[in-house]
Formats: C-alpha cells, sequence, structure tokens
C-alpha cells in the first residue's frame, strides 16, 4: 500500500504545493486544502496533519464522535490506521503538512529502540490539537521539502523520523495520552447544550446571546468568555461558520437555489448570504457551487 493513496481519495478537492518527501516508512507532502467537504473513509494509514497557513471553522466526525475546531497554523491532528471519517470539512483554504506512517514504524521503533511492547503502541485519535514540540518536530520535515535537496538529507530525515516515533511513543499511544480537562466553570454538559442548541435554531435567523447564555444557565458576559476559550471563537462567530458550513453541504450535493439556501441556513437574505459567505471562504455560494461540482 502506498502511503499517498489516502491522501489522494480523501483530498481530492486540493493541491500538492511542493514535492513529497517518500522513506521507506514515511511520507510527508504539503496540500492546499480548499474550503468544502473532504472523502471521508476509513484510514489506510496514520496520518499527522499540521496547519500551516489559514485559519478555518473545521469539523470531523471520528468513530461516531463529531468534534468542531477554529483552526489556525500550530494546531495538529493526529488520525491512526483503522480510524472510520464520516466527516471531515473546512470552511475556509488552508496550507497543511501531512506526514504519513504505516504501523511498521511504530512497532519497529517500540521493539528496537524503546523495548515497548508493539501491542501497546496504538496511537489515539487526537483533534484540534497544539503541542508545540510536535509541531517543531514536523516542521523539521518541512523544511526540507521547502529548499534544494542536499547529500545530507537522508542522515537528517532519519534522525527526525526516530525523533518523531519517541514522541509518538511517549505521548499520543492510547494508554498515555489523555484530552486536557475542561474548565471547571464550563463543563462539557453545559457546552454540549449549547452547541445542541445552535444545531437547532441553525436556520431561525438571529441566534441570541441572551439564549445561549441561558442554556449554559451563565451571564452572557461570563458565557462569552468561557465559549471562547472552549472553542477559540466567540458565540457570534462560531453560529456564523456553521451557518456557512452548511450552506457548503447544500451548494455542494443539492439542487437549491441561493435563495432557499439563504434562508436554510438561516442568513436571512439572498444578499447576507453571499456577503458572509464570501467572506468566510473566498468565494461566492455560485463559484463555490462550480468549484465542487467539476
Amino acid at each position: 500500500m502506498g502511503l499517498n493513496s489516502h491522501s489522494e481519495h480523501k483530498y481530492q478537492a486540493s493541491s500538492q504545493l511542493r514535492a513529497a518527501i517518500q522513506l521507506p516508512n514515511l511520507r510527508a507532502e504539503q496540500r492546499r486544502l480548499e474550503a468544502g467537504h473532504h472523502t471521508p473513509g476509513v484510514r489506510s494509514s496514520t496520518e499527522l496533519a499540521f496547519v500551516i497557513a489559514g485559519r478555518a471553522f473545521a469539523q470531523q466526525n471520528t468513530n461516531g464522535a463529531t468534534g468542531r475546531y477554529f483552526i489556525q497554523p500550530g494546531i495538529a491532528c493526529i488520525l491512526p490506521k483503522g480510524v472510520e471519517e464520516s466527516e471531515s470539512a473546512n470552511t475556509s483554504p488552508l496550507e497543511c503538512l501531512h506526514i504519513y506512517l504505516p504501523d511498521t514504524l511504530i512497532a519497529q521503533s517500540a521493539i528496537a529502540d524503546y523495548d515497548i511492547d508493539p501491542a501497546k503502541v496504538e496511537l489515539s485519535y487526537v483533534g484540534g490539537l497544539r503541542d508545540p514540540k510536535l509541531y517543531q518536530i514536523a516542521m523539521g520535515f518541512n523544511d526540507v521539502l521547502g529548499r534544494p535537496a542536499e547529500p545530507t538529507d537522508r542522515l537528517f530525515l532519519d534522525g527526525m523520523q526516530a525523533a518523531l516515533a519517541g514522541y509518538l511513543l511517549g505521548t499520543y499511544t492510547i494508554d498515555r495520552w489523555r484530552p486536557p480537562a475542561r474548565s471547571p466553570e464550563f463543563d462539557g454538559k453545559r457546552l454540549t447544550r449549547v452547541l445542541d442548541y445552535i444545531e437547532t435554531y441553525l436556520a431561525a435567523g438571529e441566534t441570541r446571546l441572551a439564549d445561549l447564555a441561558a442554556e449554559a444557565c451563565l451571564s452572557e458576559f461570563h458565557f462569552s468568555r468561557l465559549f471562547r476559550e472552549a472553542t477559540g471563537l466567540s458565540p457570534h462567530r462560531f453560529v456564523t461558520l456553521r451557518r456557512v458550513q452548511e450552506a457548503q453541504k447544500r451548494l455542494a450535493h443539492g439542487k437549491s437555489s441561493l435563495v432557499e439556501i439563504a434562508l436554510e441556513t438561516g442568513f436571512g437574505s439572498q444578499a447576507n448570504f453571499i456577503r458572509v459567505f464570501r467572506k468566510a471562504t473566498g468565494l461566492t455560494p455560485g463559484q463555490y457551487r462550480v468549484l465542487r461540482r467539476r
């Protein structure tokens, strides 16, 4: 199995920016991901994705669990082999570094270098990750992608590959990785209630801050601060990007007119829909529809 096979399948609405690095147990490539939904499926190899440029609201449904993130440079995602994605989407273009690893890299490294039972080296799925050390290791591969090849590159890459394997084994296996605890002031249940409320009334037009704060049983000021800490976005920005994401689905897969989509996704009018959509994605709804249906 080629380590690039899933990237070509999943990221069809993307373009490779530089020639890839291909080692026996690792492939690294830069891609520009266009806004929209990517082809889901079961991971055929482990993928590490690192945002290099761009900012977007992203949504993933992985093994039945939905995650919503605001992603920007420095954010990473770990998708182990065998993970099933039923949804993967971003609202704006992104430039990302993708590193693909086979099972053999982890297992051989565990046996030869760390004396760890290979049965205990299964990696965890982690989305919306901010880990400066992991990102720094990844940027070592990115630096090689960004310059002409040198005679010492293979020696450097072998060392970086070992460093990457060691850090993953020490931090992100299923027996070691624990998601960071949420703020006790804004626990998971409150956040889930607010997100469910947003989804229920997404098409209703204006979503009032007072109503969202009431769902969380917090004052508007306190709610706004905690919501931004939890999601990286203000409540208004979060709702707007969710509407854009829903509009993208309808533009890519439905036959509704722009007016109908504007009303179905809570924009109120076609003019407002076009203005907000273009600001979020860099494309008009019509341009996006043509691009996704080629």
